[in-house]
């Protein structure tokens, strides 16, 4: 702490108030400095975080947090905003276990408002806020921070219809570093969105609107004359009134790394009566070479060494090894098209957009429209293959079930970070797929766990399968099987020893069952185990083929409530099973970051947890 001139006398955002502008840009240099040296370390969110330097000190020097709230679009990119609300001393935890977290938490700071892992959610939450600060006459501000690809989402477009007819003390923050809303923004343009930008602007405007409007009989005609012709003139540099349609104060677009210019804007911002909406540029990954060059490779990263920007750690993974399987059978299959809400990196689709960018749609960040567009592909002859992470797959249960199960359409589904999803925590976990899955009728639900499973899974979807197939795989790489226990394609394999103890398990923990297995059978305990490969019908000849075990322990990654576990029971007590029935799953809680490997320990999944668990029922 002590290196740093300013960042370590930070401990609120009352502290960065008394620094002027050119202390100020000090202060980001070395925030950028602590941004890029965590994150090599720990992994997150980079490219994001350095983009929005600027925004964040501009935020806390001109507005007063907590009182006025700041809400973060996806609140994986207040990295700073942490760093200034009294978390420095904290930051080198970043992401780990019993640290501080990678997203917005309001379990951590009040200057953490909402949870937002989620896009879209911003100007809805803050205008409910706003709008609550109206009825109780409270004359605090209230700020939605959101990019322009979470603009994408639909969500966002309904709060902004909603907030604009509102006298809310709303400022809606467009962070806008892709694409461009103003395409003709020239000199002339950038000129003037500085000057309608400064408070000076909007004090002489005032007072002029006023003076105007106190003319006897002809004031208010002659307002109104000057505000129609202002709007054509603006109207013919920006190209552009969507926002203001929509009943929005709007001004920019100004440069969002530029801190004077920033905060003179939000200055002025405080001064409109009504909903504001600036529209920022900012530069992703600004600061970092590397980041800047390639921001989405840098969006999201592991460890990485500083100087070369080379990660620490690759390899084969679920996702990348779910791109290969699409190209290729996309070579031969022309009907075979991929579907991704702006995650083509995340999901392992790099290979398969760039070879068939024809049958190639990313659709923005919109899970909803992702999948409903799905359907309307397979109604139209197209096989459509929708990548998407489990906890994003949250968004579209209605979709699935109303313009997809009910339609009877076939579609693929492929669910990546199922299960513990680790340090990205707890609206990221991938624990619910499996409850809110499992409730939707006529569908099929696979959970492999090899590479192996994973081709037979989807092989079988592409060829067979007639409606919705979801075949959900974990995050990271697939875990080394003991000899003995070979994947097989069918609906599940059963690993018959002598003794009457059996796993029922599926997905990652499979793995770590059929290592458990070994190490029981090693020590003198006979324990059989059932790896569901389709957990979503259960093969009824699955029950059938361990009604004569007397114990039987269900491991499950997932929320134990709706969960297969709960199914296999019921299926059990219907065949009259009259044994002990153990299932180990989440219980009724969210799931906080921490390592998968750590996540694995903690709720008993991991081979040595399965071990000691029977083990000592055994010898109790």
């Amino acid at each position: 702490m002590d290196s740093f001139k300013f960042l370590g006398k930070i401990n609120s955002p009352y502290d960065l108030k008394k620094l002027n502008y050119n202390e100020l840009g000090e202060l980001c240099d070395e925030i950028r400095q602590v941004l890029v040296d965590t994150v090599s370390q720990n992994g997150g969110h980079l490219s994001s975080n350095l983009g929005v330097v600027e925004l964040s000190v501009a935020l806390h020097k001109v507005f007063n947090s907590p009182d006025d709230k700041i809400i973060w679009d996806v609140g994986h990119q207040v990295y700073t905003h942490k760093l200034l609300t009294g978390r420095f001393a904290k930051f080198s935890t970043l992401r780990k276990e019993n640290g501080i977290s990678g997203f917005s938490s309001p379990e951590e700071s009040p200057h953490d408002v909402f949870y937002s892992g989620h896009s879209s959610t911003s100007i809805s939450a803050a205008l409910g806020i706003a709008t609550a600060n109206k009825q109780l006459g409270k004359d605090d501000f209230t700020i939605a921070v959101i990019g322009d690809g979470a603009l994408t989402g639909g969500l966002a477009y309904e709060a902004l219809n909603n907030a604009g007819r509102t006298k809310t003390r709303l400022i809606v923050i467009l962070n806008d570093n892709n694409m461009s809303i103003s395409p003709n923004v020239g000199s002339m343009a950038r000129y003037l969105a500085v000057i309608r930008s400064k408070p000076e602007y909007f004090r002489i405007k005032a007072r002029t609107e006023r003076a105007i409007n106190r003319i006897p009989l002809v004031g208010e005609y002659i307002s109104k004359g000057i505000y129609n012709l202002k709007t054509n003139i603006k109207n013919r540099i920006y190209k552009s009134t969507f926002f203001e349609d929509l009943g929005f104060r709007y001004m920019g677009p100004i440069d969002g790394n530029n801190i004077e210019q920033l905060c003179e804007a939000l200055y002025s911002a405080k001064l409109v009566n009504g909903p504001v909406l600036l529209h920022i540029n900012t530069v992703k990954g600004k600061g970092y070479n590397f980041a800047e060059k390639s921001p989405s490779v840098y969006h999201g990263i592991s460890e990485f060494n500083v100087e070369t920007g080379e990660p620490i750690h690759s390899g084969a993974n679920f996702s990348s090894e779910f791109g290969k399987i699409m190209c290729d059978y996309a070579e031969n299959d022309e009907r075979i098209c991929a579907i991704t809400a702006a995650m083509s990196l995340g999901t392992g689709l790099k290979d398969f957009a760039e070879r068939y960018p024809e049958r190639f749609f990313d659709v923005g960040i919109a899970e909803e429209h992702a999948v409903t567009f799905a359907s309307g592909l397979a109604k139209g002859g197209m096989i459509p293959v929708v990548a998407v992470y489990s906890t994003f797959l949250q968004r579209a249960y209605d979709q699935l079930i109303h313009d997809c199960a009910l339609q009877k359409q076939k579609i693929i589904i492929a669910l990546d970070r199922a299960g513990f999803v680790g340090e990205d925590g707890v609206t990221h976990q991938g624990i619910l797929d499996v409850p809110f899955l499992n409730s939707v009728p006529d569908i099929t639900v696979y959970s492999p766990y090899t590479f192996k499973r994973m081709q037979y899974d989807f092989e079988h979807a592409i060829k067979n399968a007639e409606n919705i197939t979801v075949i959900r795989y974990p995050r990271g790489n697939e875990v080394t099987l003991p000899e003995g226990f070979k994947v097989s394609e069918n609906n599940f394999d059963l690993f018959v020893q002598n003794g009457d103890t059996l796993i029922v398990t599926y997905g990652r923990i499979s793995a770590q069952a059929a290592n458990a297995v070994q190490k029981l059978k090693e020590a003198g305990n006979n324990v059989s185990l059932l790896i569901l490969n389709r957990i979503k019908p259960i093969d009824e000849d699955a029950v059938n083929a361990v009604l004569k075990f007397k114990l039987i322990y269900f491991y499950e990654e997932s929320e134990r409530s709706g969960g297969i576990g709960q199914s296999f029971a019921d299926m059990l007590a219907e065949k009259g099973f009259g044994g002990k029935y153990c299932h180990i799953a989440v219980n009724d809680e969210f799931v906080h970051h921490a390592s998968v490997d750590s996540l694995m320990k903690k709720y008993g999944f991991d081979c040595d947890s399965i071990v000691k668990n029977i083990s000592e029922n055994k010898n109790g």
